[in-house]
């Protein structure tokens, strides 16, 4: 049997494309994770329904955050994926996070090849502004029931910036391996 973070790699993000693995639906509270070590998806918790994700949540594979996690991908799209789903995708930006005094950035992409759109969408601005908003205020507010301003959106960059936060992930991903 194939070793899944050999055989799925982050993808070629130096020309803006990255490989995105589904773990969390658009519209789920369910906070589902990756478990890089048994090689499965896990449901950590059930969230309040009013706290369900704005986009599909993903993970970049062969990557890490500076919280010792995947890079995690924000996948916009008209309606939900599937848990396991892998997606290529198409880097907008990034939304610049933190969560418990720990980086946790989030990379927003759409699918490379998002036809229904027409492919239109190459940047954040190109986003609706409400969506933005939502995102926001998500991830401002998403732990208020348990532990109340322990996130903080510190602001959204662009392609450029985001190719810089998976660029520094994979190379975390290399040291430890």
């Amino acid at each position: 049997m194939a070793d899944f973070n050999q055989v799925v790699t982050p993808g070629n993000y130096q020309d803006g494309e990255i490989t995105v693995v589904v773990e969390i639906p658009a519209g789920s509270n369910h906070k589902i994770e990756w478990d890089r070590k048994v090689g499965v998806m896990r449901l950590d918790r059930v969230d309040p329904a009013i706290f369900a994700k704005p986009t599909n949540y993903g993970f970049i594979p062969q990557t890490l955050d500076e919280d010792g996690d995947e890079l995690d991908v924000l996948l916009v799209t008209d309606t939900p994926l599937t848990t396991g789903l892998v997606v290529e995708a198409r880097i907008l930006g990034v939304m610049k996070f933190v969560d418990d005094d720990e980086v946790d950035d989030k990379i927003i992409a759409v699918p490379s090849d998002d036809r229904h759109n027409g492919n239109a969408i190459q940047s954040l601005e190109d986003l609706p502004v409400q969506l933005i908003k939502q995102i926001e205020f998500h991830f401002n507010h998403y732990k208020d029931l348990k532990k109340p301003g322990s996130t903080i959106v510190k602001e959204f960059a662009g392609v450029d910036a985001a190719k810089q936060v998976v660029a520094a992930a994979i190379e975390r991903w290399n040291e430890q391996a």
